[in-house]
């Protein structure tokens, strides 16, 4: 995963940084065959060329953007974990226990989801 490194590197907080690197290698771990990327500054992961999965960092929380559908069918799951969300993305405060199960299961959704499709983009 050393294409997160540069990524990791701008990461001034070395907990939020070690919270974040412990994520990405939870997902590589989880998911072996997903594609570690950056792309438009922000690190996620791919299936077969497809948007799976991706994060961003901010002073009080790490930002995780599944895809829209994902969002949707698992927005109840994810306020029931304390976490805050928008259309797009839901964010763990740096305070907060990682729901790694309710990770897992959005991964698996999305990949799922996106099994067939041929973009990189869900159309919807």
């Amino acid at each position: 995963m050393e294409v997160f490194e540069p990524f990791l590197a701008t990461i001034e907080d070395q907990r939020s940084r070690n919270r974040t690197e412990e994520v990405f290698s939870w997902v590589h771990a989880t998911f072996p065959s997903l594609v570690p990327k950056i792309a438009w500054n922000q690190p996620m992961f791919t299936d077969h060329g497809t948007f799976i999965i991706s994060f961003s960092v901010a002073k009080h929380h790490l930002s995780v953007s599944p895809d829209v559908t994902g969002m949707k069918l698992f927005s109840e799951e994810i306020e029931r974990a304390g976490y805050t969300q928008t259309i797009n993305l839901f964010r763990i405060k740096w305070v907060e226990a990682v729901d790694y199960a309710l990770l897992q299961r959005i991964i698996q959704f999305n990949i799922d989801d996106k099994k067939d499709c041929k973009t990189f983009w869900k159309k919807l």
